[in-house]
This record gives structure tokens, sequence and C-alpha cells, in this order.
């Protein structure tokens, strides 16, 4: 791997200190079924709804996506740091044992969704753009699920933290 230019390296700094929230994007289809964790993932808009995922074209899993057409955005909780650390590879769990766990449900269409996600966002590309390195994955959304009440994983400063809602502190 080529060594960073001092503004890549600055860019990398910089990004670490923003946070993001942790998702694991599944696909199942003719051509496989895997599943990534992303923290590049952001709406697009309401008409149609619209979200854009970012993966680098080196991947592995990169042409899966892109051939499957279908894929689950499945957001993060709080409990779910060390299911983001195996789909991030950092654990080298083989991709098939990471879906061989009894977490995952099949969505009405073929992609795997996360049972007890904090969200589920389901949907087909729609279109791709190429920047640099990673594909800019649009993806027009067919169904949503949310659960209200729980905490979110995101990601800051090259770490996983738990991001709780605390109660409104109420004046007497």
């Amino acid at each position: 791997m080529p060594e960073l230019s001092q503004i890549q390296k600055d860019f990398r700094s910089a990004m670490a200190h923003l946070p993001a929230a942790v998702n694991v994007v599944t696909t199942d289809g003719p051509h496989g079924r895997v599943g990534i964790t992303v923290s590049a993932v952001c709406s697009v808009t309401d008409s149609p709804p619209t979200v854009l995922v970012c993966v680098n074209q080196g991947s592995a899993t990169h042409d899966i996506f892109r051939n499957n057409g279908e894929i689950c955005i499945n957001v993060l909780s709080g409990e779910h740091e060390e299911l983001a650390r195996h789909f991030s590879g950092a654990t080298k769990v083989p991709m098939e044992e990471r879906f061989g766990w009894d977490i995952w449900e099949k969505d009405a269409g073929s992609v795997p969704v996360l049972r007890d996600a904090l969200v589920k966002i389901v949907g087909r590309i729609s279109d791709r753009s190429i920047q640099g390195s990673h594909s800019v994955i649009f993806v027009q959304v067919d169904r949503i699920e949310v659960q209200e009440e729980r905490d979110s994983l995101v990601y800051f400063k090259r770490q996983f933290h738990r991001l709780s809602v605390t109660p409104e502190l109420v004046a007497v």
C-alpha cells in the first residue's frame, strides 16, 4: 500500500472527529450473501426516500452489492459493538459464519435483516457514482422499521461509543 500524503493523513484525522452512526449493510441474491460495517450512510431526499452508502471499490463485497441490487441498512444499537467488529473484518470471522448466528431474518425480499437493529432500511440500488476509491451507492427505500427506545452505536475518534438517550430534566 502506498504511503499516504500529508493531506490524506490530515483528512483521515479530521474525519475521525466526525461522529457517525454504525451500520451493517447486507445483501443476498444470485451473486452471494455479504455484509459490511459502514459509517458512510446519509439521507439524500424524502421524495422519493433515498439514502446513500459509500463502499470501497476494492472491497470483496463491492460487486456483490452492486450486482444483487437490493440491500438492507441495519442501523446498530448500543449493544451491537461486537457485531460491528465482526462485519468490519476485524475479528476474521468468515462471512458465512457471521450470518449463522440466530440474529438474522429474511426480509420479504431476499436481504438479511438484523432482528433487533435500531433501524432497518431496505431498498434497491437506483444509481451509483464513482468518487476516487469509493462507489457512492444511491438506494431508493422500499421499507423502514424503527425501534424508538434504544441506544445507538456511533464511531468517534476511531472507537465505538454507545450513545444513550437521557430523559429530559423537568424543572420543579
